[in-house]
């Protein structure tokens, strides 16, 4: 029986690259089911549609072929062929996540396709809804989150690695209308499963989060 990990949080929480990292040490396959709605979200915006248009984002879901590949255990996203994985990581990109991801049509159009990784591979996803809506049976459960600032400061100093011209108060206001929609949509709103462990990284550094992910998920599956 595969083992599956489902770690939760809001925008910003390091969810990816911890999970990415957890994933890599435990030898288990890393889905970031995040950038799914993100390559949904970026062929709306390619086509110049409001990614908040539930008829014109459903109208894309039939010219959509999202495939995930796996270098070892690092994903890359394919859009029709076309390697996405970094254009989705904007923050046009990230607001488009957020607002396709409250249509249930585009959550069904992912939903299988989450489910057959989980079923056939020990795996480690990642998102907003996975513990409580995609693998409600995982072996592990948890809920990642930081304060806003500290999300914001962290997302802030990534995107300025990867050279974007961004001003650290705009990171922060898009965060916090994120996590606003997030957790007031209809359709499977952000909130920690009732299983889930609580952890608050706010004053955690990369490897103290990393070591505490690691042995919340070590001392479940050893149970």
């Amino acid at each position: 029986m595969a083992i599956n990990v489902a770690i939760d949080g809001p925008a910003g929480a390091g969810k990816s690259t911890i999970a990415r990292r957890a994933a890599a040490s435990l030898g288990f396959i890393y889905v970031d089911t995040g950038a799914l709605y993100r390559t949904v979200g970026l062929y709306s915006i390619r086509k110049g549609y409001d990614t908040k248009d539930a008829e014109k984002v459903n109208s894309t879901l039939p010219d959509i072929d999202i495939k995930l590949g796996f270098s070892g255990t690092e994903q890359r996203v394919f859009l029709n062929g076309e390697d996405v994985s970094e254009a989705i990581r904007t923050p046009e990109a990230s607001m488009g996540a957020s607002n396709v991801s409250a249509i249930p049509q585009v959550r069904e159009f992912l939903f299988d396709l989450q489910k057959d990784i989980a079923k056939n591979n020990d795996c480690l996803m990642d998102g907003r809804d996975i513990g409580t809506v995609v693998l409600p049976d995982a072996q592990v459960k948890i809920f990642l989150t930081a304060s806003p600032e500290t999300r914001a400061k962290r997302r802030y100093k990534e995107l300025v690695e990867k050279g974007s011209d961004v001003k650290f108060e705009d990171v922060l206001d898009d965060l916090i209308k994120r996590d606003y929609q997030d957790t007031h949509r209809e359709i499977a709103p952000l909130k920690a499963a009732d299983d889930a462990v609580l952890l608050d990284t706010s004053e955690l550094d990369f490897e103290g989060s990393l070591n505490a992910v690691l042995d919340i998920i070590k001392g479940k599956i050893n149970k």
